[in-house]
């Protein structure tokens, strides 16, 4: 291949590309505070007299409407409206269900999920998607969501080499294998276009070795977070204040249970160990129920108390206890139901009316479970107890539930909660739009930025989530590292100075044997793709990689395939679009990456080039 000269403007992208790494591996400021350093300079080398700048300033805010980021933002959109119908809740009791709870399984149950999903769609897609689910998880289990988000973020990276649509450089390759046959040497026979699962065995194994990696490294390879099952604060005042306990059990009765036929009212009558906060029978599942349930052979019920009190309660009364929630796993998640404080204000109706004239549970959708008056705490025969001026009741209920208690004159709720709004009535809206967008993709041949807009503005006028809510669901720090990072891929490519780093690490390695060339030809692309968009180092790279191929007499289709798997290997900092947008969520820092993602980048490149060799 032809050599590239080294130029002013090529030393120029070089410095404002290494003083780009330097911040991004110090954190000097915020790596979006660096992406918009990088892009305010690149604006300024237009200021050179008769020079357009590294990247002519019509261009420069070119990334703030690319089809990546614009994606990226629909992706978002819709992600949280679906969050707000419960499906993203849904799939997170599914995976709880069937993953179990350890740290080990749930890496190993979500992992492998975002993969599939991530092979039949743009690998951010897959990402954004499952980034609720796995807020939802973190929260309901205790584990920090920086020991989940990564191993997410890259299998949704990895689930991207299973099949030839489920990253952009496998999209473009057959395009340029076929724009390079009319190149090609009269003696040289035309290359064929890869089929959809052409790459599968290759992904698989990927795949498998990419949660294997978590799975077995994890514990030192990922950031430690929050302790797991340390208390947060508001629970643990609750604790100290009330001695409440917040941990729920979820127990069936059994045939032999004495509360066979009995009514919640007459059992709780009898004394309680715990507070029941759940009924659920073969029909109906009820939260703060009425004290006229009947509770049956085959009830579930969830009970609020320590385990030293709910546990011998359970074995006197013939109950089963289950290991972990599932019924109420989702009902009573943190996210939608909980413990708050509300005051009885002297201008309430309520007050000098007793509990259960009230009718609290039916009336209100709220669970009493202690009552603070003066300097004491009321917990026994609360449903007699006469509601005074300035009397705090502990309750537990659905967010929703507390929402109108808030917007109640009679009360005052002093507990900040979650007021999201959640819309199960609009499943079948979001679920259309959702299929909507998925078909655009996979059967037209419309830009993945339109087809999944296509989806986010149907979710937003059929109301699934409103605009303000839209908003709100984006992570612009994301969006704003990305938009001014894309100019400086731009700009490699522009000066020349993508080529000539290709030419000179080629030149370096002329004589080498084929094994070598091709496994510093997928360390090159490695190295492209941290620094410029994928789709860029694979336009670069593929017809480089062609013209190697038939200078050391190898496979030039297969070396085109090396660099259109190798410009996914993107594990090492936050450019790829994947990781920047966990990055964000997850507190992470440019250390985290180097740190799990160096050796995930030499186990791709080594895997992945043995493979090509084994298979191809």
């Amino acid at each position: 291949m032809e050599l590239v000269a080294l130029n002013t403007e090529i030393i120029a992208i070089l410095m404002l590309l290494g003083l780009a790494v330097l911040l991004f591996a110090f954190e000097v400021v915020r790596v979006d505070v660096t992406a918009l350093l990088v892009l305010v300079m690149l604006g300024l080398s237009s200021l050179v007299p008769d020079y357009d700048g590294l990247v002519p300033v019509r261009f420069l805010f070119d990334g703030f409407s690319s089809n990546a980021v614009m994606s990226i933002i629909a992706v978002m959109i819709i992600g949280a409206g679906l969050d707000k119908t419960g499906v993203m809740g849904t799939l997170a009791s599914y995976i709880l269900r069937y993953g179990g709870r350890t740290e080990s399984r749930i890496i190993g149950t979500i992992s492998s999920s975002v993969a599939l999903i991530s092979s039949f769609m743009q690998n951010i897609g897959a990402a954004a998607l499952f980034l609720p689910v796995v807020n939802r998880i973190s929260r309901r289990t205790g584990l920090p969501v920086k020991r989940l988000l990564m191993p997410m973020g890259f299998s949704a990276i990895l689930g991207g080499t299973l099949t030839m649509i489920g990253s952009s450089p496998l999209i473009l390759l057959n395009d340029l294998l076929l724009s390079a046959n009319r190149s090609l040497p009269m003696n040289v026979e035309t290359m064929e276009p890869y089929g959809l699962f052409a790459v599968a065995p290759i992904g698989i194994i990927l795949i498998a070795i990419g949660i294997a990696y978590f799975q077995f490294l994890g514990h030192w390879l990922l950031p430690v977070g929050s302790a797991k099952g340390s208390a947060p604060e508001p629970l643990q005042y609750f604790r100290d204040m009330y001695g409440i306990h917040s941990r729920t059990w979820e127990v069936t009765v059994t045939k032999s249970s004495d509360m066979c036929g009995k009514m919640l009212g007459e059992i709780e009558s009898h004394g309680r160990a715990g507070w029941i906060l759940g009924v659920s029978n073969q029909d109906t599942t009820r939260i703060t129920p009425a004290q006229d349930t009947e509770i049956r052979a085959g009830s579930v019920l969830a009970i609020m108390g320590p385990s030293d009190t709910v546990l011998p309660y359970a074995e006197l009364h013939g109950l089963e206890v289950a290991a972990h929630l599932n019924k109420f796993s989702e009902i009573l998640s943190v996210t939608t139901a909980g413990i708050a404080e509300v005051v009885i204000p002297p201008d309430s109706q309520l007050i000098g009316k007793s509990i259960s004239e009230l009718q609290f549970r039916r009336r209100f959708g709220v669970r009493i479970l202690s009552i603070y008056r003066i300097d004491h705490v009321i917990d026994e025969n609360i449903s007699s107890v006469i509601l005074q001026s300035g009397d705090t009741l502990l309750v537990h209920s659905r967010w929703q539930e507390l929402t109108a208690v808030a917007d109640s004159r009679d009360f005052a709720v002093v507990t900040d909660f979650p007021r999201e709004t959640f819309r199960p009535n609009k499943l079948i809206y979001a679920s259309v739009c959702f299929t909507l967008a998925i078909g655009l993709i996979l059967l037209t041949a419309l830009p993945l930025s339109v087809a999944l807009m296509a989806g986010a503005i149907g979710m937003i006028l059929t109301g699934v989530i409103q605009i303000d809510e839209a908003y709100e669901a984006i992570s612009w720090q994301t969006v704003f590292l990305l938009a001014c990072l894309i100019p400086l891929g731009l700009a490699m490519e522009n000066t020349g100075a993508a080529a000539w780093l290709a030419s000179e690490a080629l030149r370096i390695m002329d004589g080498a044997s084929v094994w070598q060339v091709q496994f510093a030809l997928g360390t090159l692309a490695t190295i492209f793709t941290l620094i410029m968009s994928n789709v860029g180092a694979t336009v670069l790279l593929v017809p480089i990689a062609i013209q190697i191929a038939l200078g050391v007499g190898a496979n030039p289709a297969m070396f085109a395939l090396t660099v259109a798997l190798c410009t996914s290997n993107s594990f090492l900092i936050p450019t790829h679009q994947v990781n920047a947008l966990i990055m964000g969520p997850a507190g992470y820092r440019v250390a985290d990456f180097l740190r799990a993602g160096g050796g995930m980048t030499v186990l791709f490149l080594i895997v992945t080039i043995s493979l090509l060799n084994l298979f191809y």
